[in-house]
């Protein structure tokens, strides 16, 4: 089957065709730990459904400009699909496909009747206006809305998106179906049916992770985070809130770094006023590839995927490293980590709490009845923590890696659904 097969032709390696290789070799590796067939591991390697749309968006000056739009709903055996909506140049299919295929594992690794899905549209956010924005959103909305809804496919913010993002999909399918459906997203505002909780939680599922996987108190223990957004920042302010030293951060203006340790608070100030970390009075400079190679405790990951390759691994020295983000170390990457002592944990369990409050705020929804943040907090640290026992639990029992075992255990109950259902005729 030539799609299990990653590709290595050099004029294919896009950003978006290297994910999904990786994605593809991750689930070759947990297929051949289960002893999948054949029929079955064609049907895990292969997306539902594809949609690729072309958005008109009317600028400002009058003029015209077409983008391309995708939504990939990559397995439902387990429930309704689920996954973010990311605005970003880069994004293309094989990309969406890749984030579709994780967040399936994903959700079933921390056992959430979810299947995966994704979306995303070719395009950089920073170069529309607001009223660009909203007129883009509406009208990728409308292109595929045949594929969305509470009971079908529910959208999320990603990278380039935010809670308005969602308020303007919640109100296009809202005016759609006749009637208002705030279950349609999740990460909306607190206004229109968003939970407490929502906005810090896949950085409080990175925190959870990274103190699980220390084993020890995490008083002054050493923290370089890559991607300053709205991820890292937060996983930094709560990793140095838990005690930790965070002695370098970055976005893609630049990096920072204070031996002594930032002060995340003033640091997340000082971006949100000038657009960056860069030039930050209170730390040094410092080149963005060497912020992946500083010698910390724990490294996270936090932009977007194939930050650290075969190329930059060997440079690693990091004893930990916590993927934020979808995909930041390619296979090659994991292999060179792995040999040289790193512990990694994968994207699929490290950055879930996202997707679990994305689960309890549609709960709410469903159920048009609302938690308090303690009580969303306990359920988030419940379904993160006993998530990471299990899948540090196989990984001792099986020899595996900490990534190896949280891919057999999802992929694992995807394929036991799938088995359960059947194959309608």
């Amino acid at each position: 089957m030539s799609i299990m097969v990653p590709s290595k032709t050099p004029a294919l390696i896009t950003p978006g065709r290297q994910a999904l290789d990786s994605a593809l070799h991750q689930l070759h590796q947990a297929a051949e730990h289960l002893g999948l067939d054949h029929g079955l591991r064609t049907m895990l390697a292969t997306p539902r459904r594809s949609l690729t749309v072309s958005v008109p968006v009317r600028r400002e000056d009058g003029r015209l400009d077409v983008v391309q739009g995708f939504r990939v709903q990559h397995n439902v055996s387990r429930g309704p699909a689920k996954g973010g909506i990311r605005f970003h140049p880069s994004t293309d299919i094989h990309e969406v496909t890749a984030l579709a295929m994780w967040m399936t594992w994903k959700c079933a690794l921390v056992g959430i009747p979810y299947g995966g899905a994704k979306g995303g549209v070719a395009v950089d956010p920073a170069t529309l206006t607001v009223r660009e924005q909203e007129r883009l959103t509406r009208r990728y909305v409308n292109e595929i809305l045949p594929l969305i809804g509470p009971e079908k496919d529910i959208p999320a913010p990603d990278v380039g998106t935010d809670e308005q993002t969602m308020a303007w999909i919640m109100d296009t399918y809202s005016v759609s179906a006749g009637y208002s459906v705030p279950g349609v997203v999740t990460g909306k505002p607190m206004t229109l049916g968003g939970s407490l909780g929502r906005a810090g939680a896949t950085s409080r599922g990175v925190q959870i992770a990274a103190l699980a996987a220390l084993g020890r108190s995490p008083e002054g223990v050493s923290v370089a985070v890559q991607g300053f957004g709205k991820v890292g920042a937060l996983a930094a302010q709560y990793l140095a809130d838990a005690g930790c030293k965070v002695v370098a951060v970055s976005d893609a203006g630049g990096a920072v770094h204070a031996d002594g340790g930032l002060d995340i608070s003033l640091l997340r100030a000082w971006a949100a006023e000038h657009g960056s970390v860069r030039g930050y009075p209170h730390a040094d400079e410092l080149p963005l590839d060497d912020l992946l190679e500083l010698d910390v405790d724990v490294l996270v990951p936090a932009a977007l995927e194939g930050a650290i390759t075969e190329a930059n691994a060997p440079r690693v020295r990091a004893r930990l490293i916590v993927e934020g983000a979808n995909g930041p170390l390619t296979p090659e990457a994991d292999e060179i980590v792995n040999a040289n002592g790193t512990t990694v944990v994968p994207d699929i369990l490290a950055n879930a709490g996202g997707v679990i409050v994305s689960y309890l705020e549609w709960v709410q929804n469903m159920q048009a009845y609302s938690w308090s943040s303690g009580e969303v907090e306990v359920k988030l640290r419940d379904l993160m923590e006993n998530a990471f026992d299990e899948v540090r639990s196989l990984a001792g029992a099986r020899g595996l890696t900490l990534r190896q075992a949280a891919h057999v255990i999802g992929v694992g109950r995807v394929a036991e659904a799938h088995q359960m259902r059947g194959l309608y005729p």
